[in-house]
């Protein structure tokens, strides 16, 4: 079977849903749903080793070009990834963004949801620089328009014009890279180029550009404040796949270019700074969909240091553990797409409930929501690592790579193993900081009038949930299973590794996920029946003599992660709010503590402040007197005249 012509229905589809998203929606999801299904189908192909590398070039022009695509391993991957949220996104926005709540934005949105599904889908199956950047800028402007769907807020739209300033820094960096790379080689058609050594320099515009797109730190500066202020089904797709087309970008042109010897050491430094740095920012928030945000970045990270040391593995002829560090990174390109979408669209189930984002607004949710609190408890748990969900998976198998690098001579051993032990705190830090999201969120009492009156979602909303919670589950239950397309992704990357069988640990951690699932099975059924048969009854807690407990006596998401957001204090910068109690009976105290975004606020707006303070002085020689432009004109010959002179006379 060829991908070819599902890729065309998957256009078709996706174009027919645009031209009917505005008036018909029902028509819409059933377009999209059915294009998206044509796409994954196209990408199973591939990565089922059903059909090899689609490739087309098309025998008429387009805008001067001819029309070049191609689909294998590396670029089904991303595509696989992007129909499963894509969907799940656009079912969950019937209910979430509706038609009867949002009647001007609604259609708006659908209309840019189908115009980013298809520009998408045109960059990871074009293989020409200026269609590329074609399809790149297309989906950054669609982008764009979904993270400002709610303009009327300030905040909104401070947040996508703070994307569009940052994508559009990528872009450059990016065009630069295209623009170069065509007039090195003569064509603006992509490929392997491994034997053109003098492109290598070319990778740190790559790293620039796509690394500004996957929000690595500290080029994370949009990340944040887009994801928390678009719509939840936005942020979802933000997360769990236009982040990652930073990540395909570096996989595919790594993968088909030179790149700088020192290129994987300093992927990896990166990827691990993101990823303890990421958690370490999530802890000091208390914003559920900024906490989440913050969370893309170690994510990112961790998939960073795949690919890093898959980078210098490849610099080093090529050792198994490299193939290992790489096959874990992809494959957390797939697992955090799934959970991270979860978990935003559990957040989104939680603020269509509550109308709230302020974790210590909330509490008790459990009660009202225990579809949500539970699917959410699951993406928690994946994002943490924990076995027996995919989470655990994709990172043992960066472990097992690191591991073994461990082993290697030279200065790869000084390299891994900080990383394992700073990817290991990472992992206990994000451990601690869902217990602090999923109690502060969804257990004890509720903190507010709101969360009193929280709901459960409906179908619509709780279906999307549950396909990416069951995808969780079956990755984590059956990994081998899913190994042969992230190993056939790994051999595209780099052809010496095609063929290798998957590692024994991977049947091992299968079958020990599946026994200890049956097993909390079997446990929880033997205690509902000892409950039953004893005549046990639900009872509060010993209350340590307070009569009437209030929820003011619950930890707050800042006091519940207050002592390990100290060890970060010097890079989290926190600011505190303080009203200190006065006299024997105070009416009044108050404390409070906000995290703010210390590159953005620190670096980036001081640097951006000076940058206008110079342009507002230069622009005052701007005034229209032509005597001073004729003295302007007059020291700039005297200038050029005395450097003329000063030159002749040596």
């Amino acid at each position: 079977m060829s991908p070819g012509p599902l890729l065309l229905a998957a256009a078709l589809g996706l174009v027919a849903g645009l031209l009917a998203g505005h008036w018909l929606p029902r028509v819409w999801l059933a377009l999209t749903l059915a294009g998206l299904l044509a796409a994954l189908t196209a990408a199973g192909v591939v990565l089922g080793g059903l059909a090899p590398a689609w490739e087309w070039r098309s025998a008429f022009p387009v805008a001067g070009e001819p029309l070049c695509l191609r689909l294998d391993a590396v670029s089904a991957l991303f595509l696989a990834l992007l129909a499963v949220v894509g969907g799940a996104g656009a079912v969950y926005a019937r209910e979430y963004w509706s038609d009867r709540v949002h009647p001007h934005s609604a259609p708006r949105g659908r209309v840019w949801w189908s115009v980013l599904l298809a520009s998408i889908v045109l960059v990871l199956v074009s293989t020409h620089g200026l269609q590329f950047l074609v399809g790149w800028e297309l989906f950054t402007l669609s982008a764009f328009f979904l993270i400002t769907l709610d303009r009327r807020r300030s905040e909104v739209r401070a947040a996508g014009w703070l994307y569009l300033g940052a994508s559009h820094a990528a872009v450059l960096a990016l065009f630069a890279f295209f623009t170069l790379l065509a007039a090195r080689t003569g064509s603006w058609e992509l490929g392997p180029l491994r034997g053109y050594p003098e492109l290598a320099p070319l990778f740190w515009l790559a790293l620039f550009g796509f690394g500004l797109k996957a929000g690595l730190f500290p080029l994370h500066i949009w990340l944040p404040a887009a994801h928390a202020n678009a719509p939840s089904h936005v942020s979802a797709i933000l997360s769990g796949v236009t982040i990652k087309l930073g990540i395909y970008g570096l996989v595919r042109f790594t993968g088909w270019l030179p790149v700088p010897v020192e290129a994987g050491w300093v992927v990896a430094a990166l990827g691990v700074a993101s990823a303890l740095l990421g958690v370490a920012f999530a802890l000091g928030q208390h914003d559920l969909k900024r906490l989440l945000a913050y969370h893309s970045v170690e994510n990112i990270g961790i998939i960073l240091i795949g690919l890093g040391f898959a980078l210098v593995a490849a610099g080093r002829g090529n050792p198994a553990w490299g193939r290992l560090a790489l096959a874990g990174g992809l494959l957390h390109v797939w697992n955090h797409g799934l959970f991270k979408a979860l978990l935003f669209l559990g957040a989104g189930s939680v603020l269509h409930a509550t109308g709230t984002r302020e974790m210590s607004r909330l509490g008790g949710l459990w009660r009202a929501m225990p579809w949500t609190a539970g699917l959410f408890a699951l993406g928690a748990a994946a994002i943490s690592g924990l076995p027996p969900l995919n989470g655990f998976v994709s990172e043992w198998l960066v472990y097992l790579g690191l591991f073994e690098a461990v082993g290697a001579q030279g200065g790869t051993v000084l390299a891994a193993i900080p990383a394992v032990v700073l990817l290991a705190m990472t992992g206990a830090l994000a451990l601690a900081c869902f217990i602090k999201v999923c109690g502060v969120v969804f257990l004890g009492a509720p903190r507010s009038a709101v969360a009193e009156r929280a709901h459960e979602s409906g179908p619509w909303m709780r279906a999307p949930m549950f396909v990416l919670a069951g995808a969780c589950v079956v990755i984590g239950l059956a990994p081998v299973v899913f190994w042969p397309a992230v190993a056939r992704a790994a051999g595209e990357w780099n052809p010496t590794w095609s063929g290798l069988g998957s590692p024994v640990s991977l049947s091992i951690i299968g079958a020990c996920h599946v026994t200890l699932v049956l097993l909390a099975i079997v446990a929880v059924l033997v205690l509902r029946r000892r409950v039953r048969l004893n005549g046990q009854r639900r009872a509060v807690t010993w209350d340590c003599a307070y009569a009437a407990p209030t929820a003011r006596m619950q930890y707050t998401a800042g006091s519940f992660a207050g002592i390990i957001t100290e060890w970060f204090a010097w890079i989290l910068r926190p600011v505190r709010h303080e009203l200190r109690p006065e006299g024997a009976l105070p009416a009044v105290a108050e404390l409070s503590e906000h995290t703010p975004e210390t590159v953005l606020e620190h670096v980036v707006e001081p640097a951006g402040g000076a940058v206008m303070r110079v342009s507002g002085l230069v622009r005052r020689l701007q005034h229209g007197r032509l005597q001073a432009y004729l003295l302007y004109l007059l020291i700039g010959v005297a200038a050029l005249g005395a450097l003329v002179l000063s030159g002749g006379g040596q």
